[in-house]
């Protein structure tokens, strides 16, 4: 194989064959092709794109360069949920344990935050003793003991994927739809589920900001998941505002619980049941048969919350230790009376990195206590001079640039009336 006809073919717009493909992921992976080559072939997918067979091709190059798991041995059947990022999204936490309690297995290996979006291990950690790294032995034990596992990716799942990720970072070749999707579905075909729901976000506080290029990328990951064996299906779901209240490590963690306990903010009560009814719907299991329990009574019954800390035990942590917070909060006031008719979640998840919740490179460290407490959400009446959010860092000298953040990023309207957004905006299979 040549890579540079395999480059010039694609910068033409023709379609790569199943063994270019599979020979050009290989090569890289190994180092037989530079990076500068990889860059000119990253590039033109980027602006020539790839079609429906080439992505599914791409995806299983891309999977074949590591470890595949497997737990079809286990009694539960599996599956699993993957979101595209979001602001206050720590649907992860009590989705897992939801699950879990219901009767599916639940490998969900996870990520960490960066920039204005949150990871689920920098959250879990924030746990005292929990532990994001777990090998393939570990890993299977938690999860046949307890029906669910959140940890770190190991270094054989996809390498190919972590190299072409990290030149597509500095290449300006990351918002590609196909490569996008054979990215986040290589890795989770990779961790051995037998089913996957995906949660593709929209809105000003996920990747995809409308509806069509969210869509888009759902209908492909779908695509290659059932072109790949595993059930998948996805909801675009809103990401304008964040979710819930609470957003930053350990704020998140203690807003799980609530819910997990029975409480807890609506929307991300809603978006667990509806995420955990699709799980075990993909899984095959039936609420109401076989001894199948629905999500939402899961929540109520307490089963949800023991699943969780069995969870949390099992990979070390204390789920009834103290939280860590912050040295220092600031209270932002609201500036007027009236309906908060707008919350911009882009603008929150700034203002929570700019405190010390997120990074800006991977090798950062976050403080676990840092955040933005939303007294109100779009559709709630504030009133002047009583508080909007509640500010969380170590450092003081922070507040300013956070506030800074939150200057705009909200509308206070007068007798206004407000027309709710649909959390859960559509749904493909």
């Amino acid at each position: 194989m040549d890579v540079i006809e395999i480059i010039r073919a694609k910068r033409d717009g023709a379609e790569l064959t199943p063994e270019q493909i599979d020979w050009v992921i290989d090569a890289y992976t190994r180092g037989e092709v530079a990076e500068e080559q990889m860059s000119a072939l990253a590039m033109a997918v980027f602006l020539r794109g790839m079609n429906r067979a080439e992505v599914s091709r791409w995806t299983e190059a891309m999977l074949a360069s590591g470890e595949r798991l497997d737990f079809s041995d286990l009694e539960r059947p599996t599956t699993d949920k993957h979101s595209t990022g979001g602001v206050g999204d720590k649907i992860t936490l009590p989705l897992t344990p939801t699950v879990a309690a219901c009767g599916a297995a639940v490998p969900q290996l996870s990520g960490r935050g960066l920039g204005h979006t949150g990871g689920t291990l920098d959250k879990l950690e924030s746990i005292p003793g929990w532990r994001a790294s777990l090998s393939t032995d570990e890993m299977r034990a938690v999860l046949s003991t307890t029906g669910g596992v959140i940890c770190a990716a190991g270094a054989g799942l996809a390498p190919a994927d972590r190299k072409l990720y990290a030149l597509r970072d500095v290449t300006g070749t990351v918002e590609s739809i196909p490569m996008i999707s054979a990215s986040i579905m290589s890795k989770k075909l990779a961790e051995g589920t037998g089913s996957l729901v995906l949660d593709v976000k929209v809105g000003s506080g996920a990747f995809m900001k409308d509806v069509d290029s969210a869509r888009e990328l759902a209908r492909t990951m779908v695509d290659i998941g059932n072109d790949h064996g595993v059930r998948t299906v996805a909801l675009l779901t809103d990401m304008a505002t964040p979710l819930g209240r609470q957003v930053g490590n350990a704020l998140e963690v203690a807003e799980a619980v609530e819910v997990l306990s029975g409480g807890g903010p609506a929307d991300v009560v809603e978006l667990t049941v509806a995420l955990a009814r699709e799980m075990l719907a993909a899984a095959g299991l039936t609420p109401g048969r076989d001894g199948v329990k629905d999500p939402a009574e899961a929540l109520r019954d307490g089963s949800a919350l023991a699943s969780w800390k069995e969870i949390v035990r099992a990979q070390g942590g204390d789920p009834d230790a103290p939280l860590p917070e912050a040295a220092e909060t600031r209270v932002v006031l609201a500036p007027a009376s009236g309906t908060l008719t707008r919350l911009d979640a882009y603008q929150v998840g700034l203002a929570a990195w700019r405190l010390g919740a997120g990074r800006a490179r991977k090798e950062d460290a976050v403080s676990f206590g840092a955040g933005v407490t939303l007294h109100a959400k779009p559709g709630e009446e504030v009133s002047a001079g009583e508080p909007l959010f509640t500010l969380h860092a170590d450092e003081p000298e922070r507040f300013d640039r956070a506030a800074e953040a939150l200057e705009g990023a909200f509308d206070i309207e007068a007798d206004a009336a407000h027309e709710p957004r649909p959390l859960v905006i559509d749904r493909v299979a």
